[in-house]
């Protein structure tokens, strides 16, 4: 009898090769020659799911993304006790790390993101998905600074991020901006900018945020 395959894990593999690839060889070596290789697989079989390296590529940052959301949006449970709570600090944190590569899972998400993010500047195929994904990675970052701010007790237990103004939108900007860039350094320095130093720069800049998001209040 044929082989049964599951399309969905075939994929998971595919996306999964694009990552190892991106991480070594850059988003340019992503073909789908090289990506079958890596995958252990016939370029037929890659064909079979991507008609175009484009498509490829378009499928797999959509996956990433979804990837990096998924561990955000489960990490939101953790925020979701009564403010004041002691947990909630260490919470926002576990979230916040989510965004960097602490672990190998982590690292390559982070790279592979970053990569398609920037090739989303000058291939349009991926613009919308750059889009989609900063969205909605910003609308988590809008809910941690809320809820930094509820602890405070500078807004109701039903703010939002839009409630709470420009001032806030600045602060999930500076946020947002901060852990593009200690991504980034992690990435481009492991030997210095180690998961220990990634977590202590983060939670430094937590805590001053509070701060200044309290004082603004």
């Amino acid at each position: 009898m044929p082989k049964i395959v599951d399309a969905v894990q075939r994929r998971q593999e595919i996306v999964g090769a694009v990552c190892r690839i991106i991480a070594t060889d850059g988003l340019e070596g992503a073909s789908l020659r090289e990506v079958a290789d890596e995958a252990g697989l016939a370029v037929g079989s890659v064909r079979h799911y991507f008609d175009s390296s484009d498509d490829l590529l378009a499928y797999s940052f959509t996956a990433v993304s979804d990837r990096i959301l998924t561990r955000l949006n489960k990490a939101l449970i953790g925020l979701e006790p009564a403010a004041g709570d002691p947990d909630r600090r260490r919470a926002v944190l576990t979230l916040l790390g989510e965004f960097l590569p602490l672990d190998e899972e982590r690292a390559l998400d982070a790279c592979a993101w970053l990569a398609f993010r920037n090739a989303a500047r000058i291939r349009p195929f991926l613009a919308a998905e750059a889009d989609r994904s900063h969205r909605a990675v910003a609308a988590v970052v809008g809910q941690v600074i809320t809820r930094l701010l509820r602890d405070d007790g500078g807004a109701g237990p039903d703010a939002t991020a839009d409630d709470a103004g420009p001032q806030l939108v600045t602060a999930a900007e500076h946020l947002l901006a901060t852990l593009d860039g200690l991504a980034m350094h992690a990435l481009l320095q492991p030997g210095w900018m180690s998961p220990e130093m990634c977590r202590d720069v983060l939670e430094s800049h937590v805590e001053g945020l509070r701060r200044r998001v309290g004082a603004s209040h």
